[in-house]
């Protein structure tokens, strides 16, 4: 498939943010990574950190799109919260440096970029707040710091993008349902994310970033 120079840029930005992050990629690497010229570079990337900031808009909307799409539908908290959790890692794993980027190097922009940014990273996240606060009124959830707990799960979750191999033990739909089992346990509720719910997340994953899972 031929990729086209933009779409490079973009490739080597996401590579060396993830791996050396923001503050610690100069413009020769970039350029170094993509195959241009210094000069050249910025023609396809306005600043450094205009590249930042359309990495992290591009992918944080698209794990909103792929969360709404996974619990449309869906008035259960705990099939809600379970298919975050599920989406959460699945997205986590299939597009490691991406994430990275966006889960690592928010402090890197100017107050003026990070609003935009911050804004799609507590919507998707208010996701997450309201199934938890929907469980727990409801009682199938336990939790007295219902805000603490989702931060730890959204955590927990990410770290998947910093050791997931497909050559470990667990298959992704494997990892994906324990991940869910785990947090629903935090959560002091026993149940499981049913075969269908997981297989759905599987679904938008799939779709939204284009990829097989």
């Amino acid at each position: 498939m031929v990729v086209s120079t933009r779409e490079r840029v973009r490739q080597a930005a996401v590579k060396l943010f993830a791996a050396k992050g923001f503050h610690g990629t100069g413009i020769r690497d970039l350029a170094q990574e993509a195959e241009l010229s210094s000069a050249s570079l910025y023609h396809y990337m306005g600043t450094k950190e205009d590249l930042l900031v359309a990495i992290m808009n591009e992918s944080l909307r698209r794990l909103l799109d792929a969360a709404e799409q996974a619990t449309a539908g869906l008035t259960d908290p705990v099939s809600r919260l379970g298919s975050l959790v599920a989406l959460h890692v699945l997205a986590h794993a299939i597009q490691p440096d991406d994430t990275r980027v966006v889960d690592n190097e928010v402090h890197a922009l100017t107050p003026g970029a990070r609003a935009d940014v911050v804004a799609l990273r507590d919507a998707y996240e208010k996701l997450w707040a309201d199934a938890i606060e929907d469980g727990v009124a409801a009682g199938v959830f336990h939790t007295g710091q219902p805000s603490v707990t989702r931060l730890a799960l959204v955590e927990m979750c990410s770290g998947v993008a910093r050791w997931y191999s497909p050559k470990g033990p667990l298959t992704l739909d494997q990892l994906a349902s324990h991940y869910a089992e785990l947090a629903l346990r935090a959560l002091a509720c026993e149940r499981r994310l049913d075969v269908t719910a997981l297989q759905n997340c599987r679904e938008v994953v799939s779709g939204v970033w284009r990829v097989p899972v």
